[in-house]
């Protein structure tokens, strides 16, 4: 039997629900996804557009409560503790040098000889006169004892007993006289030769064997400079006077002598003299220490710069030179908080050297402060600190670092 055509009818009309209710559901569909992802894509595009802020490497040091040394820096030259240019002190033909150009001498050591003959016959002839004038005082002495029996029995006349004991005065201080004349002949015989008159270094040989010298002559024989002690002669602005003084006073006051470039240590001393008036031209102290010099690193004439220790400051804050930045409203340094956050703080500075700065307002010890790296920092910014003492611990360590096996 043949379908009927209303039963038709309702079959095409469900086909047309169900394909119309397929299609509303993927529209449907397809809006839901579509819009997530685009809230999605929104959100990140503002992500985007405000990063999260970045922390700034920063190298960071700790305050610390320390005894910190005041020192007063300087120029000076190192002068002998003694110059000697020796000279003869009579006139004569160098016969002998006892001493090589640039040795170390001591005192007393034989530097040259002088032709002797001239001044042991000179001495001779004195002694040979104070002989005879000796003799002749025994006579008169033997004459005046007779006058004196035959005054006394009245063979004698007191004047000749007053005659005769103004024989025996006369001929007495006749021998003094000769014993001076000895005494000089001998002095001038030792003169002859000349000996060192301090502990010391040679310079040039000035006259050779075979020459003649003259106690007046100004150029002299060789120059000895004494080196150990050895003294280095510096100055100071004329407002540390009495700081210096004051120290002085307490005591031994140490002194550094080193390279002119300051790098290097030298030598240890102290300060031995204060000069007695201040240079008006230049406005400077001038002082001198004294220095060992055991290893003669110190030689006259060389350049070296000077540390002259003046106080001690006790427990103050110190903090590494590079922490202290200035600006326009005076000193300050950035301070690191505990959330890595810097603080822009304004301190005050009493005193500085040796790479370290006293902060006597401003900062107390355990602080972390920047002393690298500020140039990028500003109120509030984060960073990422790296400790001074570590990172210095390890650049030492890693040139001695095991190298790896290839």
């Amino acid at each position: 039997m043949a379908p009927s055509h209303g039963s038709q009818s309702r079959r095409g009309w469900t086909l047309v629900i169900i394909l119309a209710a397929v299609a509303l559901g993927g529209y449907f569909g397809w809006r839901h996804f579509t819009g997530n992802g685009a809230e999605i894509a929104a959100s990140d595009a503002a992500n985007k557009g405000q990063p999260q802020p970045t922390a700034i490497p920063v190298t960071i040091a700790q305050a610390q409560t320390a005894d910190f040394p005041v020192y007063l820096n300087g120029l000076g030259t190192v002068e002998p503790y003694d110059t000697v240019t020796v000279n003869s002190r009579v006139d004569g033909e160098i016969v002998k040098i006892g001493f090589r150009q640039g040795q170390m001498v001591k005192e007393g050591d034989v530097l040259a000889e002088i032709d002797p003959r001239p001044y042991q016959a000179a001495l001779d002839q004195a002694q040979a006169k104070k002989a005879q004038d000796e003799a002749n005082l025994k006579n008169a002495q033997l004459n005046l004892e007779r006058y004196n029996t035959l005054a006394k029995q009245d063979f004698a006349s007191r004047q000749q007993l007053d005659t005769q004991q103004a024989m025996v005065d006369q001929l007495t201080a006749q021998i003094k006289g000769d014993q001076a004349a000895v005494d000089n002949a001998q002095t001038q015989l030792d003169y002859t030769t000349i000996k060192s008159p301090l502990a010391g270094k040679t310079g040039f040989r000035l006259v050779d064997p075979g020459n003649i010298v003259h106690a007046s002559a100004t150029t002299g024989i060789v120059t000895i400079v004494k080196l150990q002690p050895i003294s280095v002669v510096f100055t100071a602005p004329e407002e540390d006077v009495p700081q210096i003084n004051k120290a002085l006073a307490a005591g031994a006051v140490p002194v550094t002598a080193l390279s002119s470039d300051g790098l290097k240590t030298l030598s240890q001393g102290h300060l031995a003299l204060v000069n007695n008036a201040v240079d008006q031209a230049s406005g400077d102290i001038r002082m001198k220490a004294t220095f060992a010099n055991e290893d003669n690193v110190l030689w006259p004439g060389l350049s070296v710069a000077t540390r002259l220790l003046v106080d001690t400051l006790k427990q103050v804050v110190v903090v590494p030179e590079g922490a202290v930045e200035r600006g326009p409203n005076g000193l300050y340094a950035f301070v690191v908080g505990d959330d890595n956050k810097v603080e822009i703080r304004d301190i005050k500075v009493s005193q500085e050297g040796n790479g370290q700065s006293v902060v006597s307002q401003g900062l107390t010890a355990g602080q972390k402060v920047v002393t690298a790296g500020q140039y990028r920092l500003k109120q509030g910014a984060l960073v990422e600190p790296t400790d001074a003492t570590s990172s210095a611990t390890a650049q030492n360590a890693a040139p001695n670092a095991p190298a790896k096996a290839p």
